[in-house]
């Protein structure tokens, strides 16, 4: 059965909210044949990263960047993962307050040389996450755990 990982450091309403949302998608009961693993950056290990057909990344933006979680998540898995993998499929979801694209930028340079794909354009979210927010942060789980359908 193919797997996703979802990596992600929520430490705040909002991204809580995004974080269920992206569950929800990547869960629906129409995609069938998926398990869905979740990890805290923090947690997340090598041996997830090699398990797992397809990630997805959420992260707040700290400072214009990607948290310091999600950095040390990929400080983690970047070397003993990047000769394993090419093509892998991966999303992105990021809040921020005021700004996205320092972390957005910084996700998809360390994933481009993971050689990894992006399955859809991120979700940048600042503020309060708003229905219409919430629902790209659906169909983005939803759209990654189908691209992992057998």
């Amino acid at each position: 059965m193919p797997t996703l990982l979802i990596v992600h450091h929520t430490p705040s309403p909002a991204l809580q909210e995004m974080f269920t949302a992206v569950l929800e998608g990547a869960t629906d009961p129409e995609i069938e044949g998926v398990d869905v693993i979740r990890r805290p950056a923090l947690a997340a290990t090598t041996v997830d990263v090699l398990g797992a057909d397809g990630v997805l990344l959420g992260t707040p933006t700290n400072i214009g960047y990607m948290s310091g979680a999600l950095k040390h998540f990929f400080d983690q898995v970047y070397y003993p993962c990047v000769d394993a993998g090419h093509g892998t499929p991966y999303g992105l979801y990021v809040h921020g307050g005021m700004d996205t694209a320092g972390a957005v930028r910084a996700v998809q340079s360390i994933t481009k040389g993971m050689g990894w794909q992006p399955v859809r354009v991120p979700v940048e979210v600042t503020g309060v996450p708003n229905r219409v927010d919430l629902h790209a942060c659906r169909e983005l789980g939803a759209t990654i755990a189908a691209t992992l359908m057998n």
